[in-house]
């Protein structure tokens, strides 16, 4: 009976092939139980992460490889005709090459989460480096199947070169047609890469002053002061000046006050002693970085510059409202007088 002939092979011969397949199946399931219970944890009690994530990666693609190596052989040892034998075997290229690609991509998947993920937490905005994770996860997977699919391509006789200069023709004119999408997307990249900025960051790009609420690939979302969302495309951004507000170690803020005519040069001393003792009497006013002078002489007015600094803590328009104030308080209690635009007229009276 074992020597009866179904389609071109004997029984006997059919029965072996399909032992091989399951044979494959009853080796895989070893497999997994050895990975599981001996192997996984031997690779946990050492220092090294490498081998845990490389044996937890290998074991799909290897369970895969087996399993295709079990039908080849199972295929190989029948007489299926020369059509199916070369079908077989030009699949067989195809899918170990996939196999070897999908194996190089979750090991670089699981290299980028046990590697860079947890550096990329650590970093006080975990937002951006989410963002930033996301693109290096989706670049390196983007790559690997690229050059995999050409590997497979070219093992089955698909010539390559002509593929990717047919390609580069389209490729061109979608460029031509999309150049400031990829402007915006090359731009997205930069921004990522030199952070000239971070989300919740308050910037100022050409004529717009808000905090940055999302950078994506092909624009950044700012929210302006007057709390409307602005988007601004990526490539606008890397091409314009930036000014980062909140990066600024102080900020500087410059006061003119104008007392009148009458005052002192005892006075004058007096207003400029107070305001050099601001920095004692508001909070976030560096004291290093004070400086009022008497600087000019106007038609209505002795004018006093006063520069200072508000420190990085401090809030840049309460801080201002404070010295403000102390200055009008102290001001009064020293009787110094404001100015404001007067002018005097003298008459002379002919005598008769």
């Amino acid at each position: 009976m074992l020597e009866q002939t179904f389609y071109r092979n004997s029984l006997h011969d059919w029965i072996i092939s399909l032992a091989i397949i399951v044979g494959s199946v009853i080796l895989n399931k070893g497999i997994v139980l050895l990975n599981k219970y001996v192997i996984q944890k031997i690779t946990s009690k050492t220092k090294n992460k490498l081998d845990d994530i490389l044996f937890k990666m290998l074991e799909s693609p290897v369970l895969l490889g087996i399993t295709l190596a079990a039908i080849w052989f199972a295929a190989r040892r029948l007489d299926l005709g020369t059509q199916v034998e070369t079908m077989i075997a030009k699949s067989y290229r195809v899918l170990t090459v996939v196999n070897i690609t999908w194996f190089l991509s979750r090991l670089g998947n699981a290299l980028i989460e046990e590697y860079l993920v947890p550096k990329a937490d650590q970093h006080t905005n975990k937002r951006i480096d989410t963002h930033l994770m996301s693109i290096v996860r989706k670049t390196a997977f983007t790559v690997i199947w690229t050059l995999g699919i050409v590997m497979a391509l070219n093992n089955v006789g698909v010539n390559v070169g002509t593929l990717i200069a047919g390609l580069g023709i389209g490729g061109l004119a979608f460029a031509l047609a999309a150049q400031d999408t990829i402007k915006n997307i090359f731009g997205g990249f930069t921004i990522f890469t030199d952070r000239p900025f971070r989300i919740g960051d308050r910037i100022k790009v050409d004529n717009f002053d808000g905090f940055v609420e999302d950078i994506g690939i092909r624009s950044t979302r700012l929210r302006t002061l007057e709390k409307r969302m602005v988007t601004i495309p990526n490539y606008k951004i890397v091409e314009a000046s930036v000014v980062n507000i909140s990066n600024e170690p102080m900020r500087q803020v410059v006061l003119k006050l104008s007392l009148n005519y009458n005052t002192t040069p005892e006075k004058m001393n007096e207003a400029l002693q107070i305001l050099k003792d601001i920095p004692n009497r508001v909070k976030y006013v560096n004291p290093k970085e004070v400086v009022a002078a008497f600087t000019d002489f106007t038609d209505f007015a002795l004018v006093i510059t006063f520069v200072y600094f508000i420190e990085k803590q401090g809030d840049a328009m309460e801080t201002p409202s404070q010295v403000n104030s102390e200055i009008l308080s102290a001001f009064k209690r020293a009787k110094l007088q404001f100015a404001f635009p007067t002018q005097t007229v003298y008459l002379e009276k002919e005598g008769k």
